[in-house]
């Protein structure tokens, strides 16, 4: 007997018409929540929460009329994970280094940072620091589509567009029509080890 790694297939969690649905409550939600949109700022942080941002941007002015600040943020030398050792190679692949562009300031504004998944909490600490070396903001807001759980820091989104809960075992994978020409979000279990004849 022996044994070989299968990997279960996927499942989809959110779907191209429910995350419309989704992403278009968010956009109401932050409309609601905020009474001067001209002092509100949607920040996406690299990589998928760039496109979720120009899509909220986008619902926001549909049904405001107000056009609201569009940012994006890297986040790559604040993360806890990148560690550059004098002299040797990292011990894990390293993220790409992306463009940071915040066109306004940020003084007086509320920022609602954007991403596609919650999960420990070190990529928002990350991008709060990463923001904060811009400028200071009145209030920073976190908007997610979809919260996996497992917080290893105390943060809490203000805007969810889906609670999901998850094994550590397990992976949400988000999928964008701009990125990888299909919008859903999937449940990627871990690989199992399984007997073969």
């Amino acid at each position: 007997m022996s044994h070989s790694a299968v990997t279960p297939a996927p499942h989809v969690l959110l779907d191209e018409e429910s995350m419309r649905r989704t992403l278009s409550r968010i956009a109401h939600e932050i409309i609601e929540r905020n009474d001067d949109l001209r002092a509100v700022a949607l920040v996406g942080i690299h990589t998928r929460g760039v496109p979720i941002a120009q899509r909220l941007r986008r619902l926001v002015e549909e049904r405001t009329d107000e056009e609201v600040a569009l940012g994006q943020l890297d986040i790559t030398f604040h993360r806890d994970d990148v560690h550059v050792r004098a002299g040797h190679a990292p011990r894990r692949p390293q993220p790409l280094v992306r463009d940071t562009k915040l066109d306004f300031d940020l003084e007086g504004r509320t920022v609602i940072l954007v991403d596609d998944v919650l999960y420990t909490g070190r990529t928002i600490r990350a991008a709060i620091d990463a923001l904060f070396e811009y400028g200071r903001p009145d209030r920073v807001q976190l908007a997610v589509l979809a919260d996996r759980g497992h917080r290893e820091l105390p943060i809490r989104p203000d805007y969810v567009g889906k609670n999901l809960p998850t094994g550590r075992s397990e992976r949400v994978q988000v999928e964008l029509v701009e990125i990888d020409e299909i919008d859903r979000v999937l449940l990627v279990p871990e690989r199992e080890e399984a007997d073969r004849d």
